[in-house]
């Protein structure tokens, strides 16, 4: 038997549990439901007492009894948990359910400790003040993140319907994720292939690590566009899970940083004795290359594909035209 909104008022919704649905966890059977809410603002709201059951608090790991009712209120947008803030960012799409944005390197996505100000989200409440408060009030209408460093397309979300689709497509893996990095040394195959568990590092916690053991799962793809013979190669990268740090994380282990990768490549001392200083390569590089090319995924309005391109960014341009001169003058 399922679920039905046994009354709705406002943005209040009321389930009762049914026999069949003994000992489910709440956060599950409510992203079951006719909610459209993913199971991370589900348990943000059992967190922030918006949902209770049998009218008393609850917790998303409560396992749920025959007969038990659910009461589910869905708070309006709070716009000023986040002051808007103009903030430079490219817009590649947008209609009634979703941004599509092209991220410049530099810019932090969601307030973190350090950056409490400044960051997309600002700029997006900005662009969009009815956005705050989807898939979170810190991370309004963000289904997925780009490291500050890395530049290119995210999907961003403009109601708790169109980020429950999006969310349900990455977690699904139906998403396309291509990448281009410039990465150290000459890959001895033209494509690869890297499914290694990845977790967070033992020692270092801010940083993740390939997991020997345990771990989850996470699958990286790779083509060689190109070889440079002075040490460089640059790759087309996609990702089919979305892991921290998954393509830094993965082309390190298999002994091809990304260029510029301070945490999992090699640090800036590291320059001061390479040859390649001396040719002014490294005035180039001031972060990873690595950008975010291309974005696929099914509109959550009109349920067609859609696909996005962004075009490689001036100073990843500015390094791959260093390498080819450093090519001529040594051919």
């Amino acid at each position: 038997m399922k679920n039905k909104v046994a009354h709705e008022s406002g943005r209040v919704f009321f389930f009762e549990v049914s026999e069949n649905q003994q000992n489910t966890r709440l956060d599950l059977f409510l992203t079951s439901c006719s909610l459209e809410l993913s199971r991370s603002r589900i348990q943000a709201l059992i967190k922030g007492g918006y949902i209770k059951v049998n009218a008393g608090p609850t917790k998303a790991s409560h396992k749920l009894r025959p007969g038990d009712r659910i009461s589910v209120r869905v708070p309006p947008p709070l716009p000023e948990i986040l002051e808007p803030e103009p903030v430079q960012f490219g817009i590649v799409h947008e209609d009634e359910a979703i941004i599509v944005v092209d991220k410049p390197a530099g810019l932090v996505v969601h307030p973190a400790p350090g950056h409490p100000t400044g960051t997309l989200v600002h700029g997006l409440i900005n662009h969009c003040p009815d956005l705050s408060g989807i898939g979170g009030i810190k991370r309004p209408g963000v289904v997925h993140r780009l490291d500050k460093d890395t530049s290119g397309l995210m999907v961003v979300a403009k109601s708790d319907r169109a980020h429950a689709c999006l969310a349900r497509q990455f977690k699904a893996g139906a998403v396309r994720k291509q990448y281009l990095a410039i990465v150290h040394g000459a890959t001895a195959e033209k494509e690869g292939r890297i499914s290694l568990p990845i977790s967070r590092h033992p020692k270092k916690r801010k940083q993740m690590s390939v997991a020997p053991t345990g771990g989850r799962e996470a699958l990286t793809l790779w083509n060689k566009l190109e070889e440079f013979r002075c040490g460089f190669s640059l790759l087309s990268v996609s990702l089919k899970t979305g892991r921290t740090h998954q393509i830094r994380v993965h082309l390190s282990h298999i002994g091809h940083p990304v260029l510029g990768d301070v945490v999992y490549g090699y640090r800036r001392n590291w320059w001061k004795s390479h040859p390649i200083v001396k040719e002014t390569l490294l005035r180039h590089v001031k972060r990873q290359m690595l950008h975010a090319a291309c974005l696929g995924f099914v509109h959550p309005a009109s349920n067609q594909y859609m696909e996005f391109e962004s075009a490689l960014p001036q100073d990843m341009m500015n390094t791959l035209q260093a390498l080819k001169q450093l090519e001529l003058k040594r051919s």
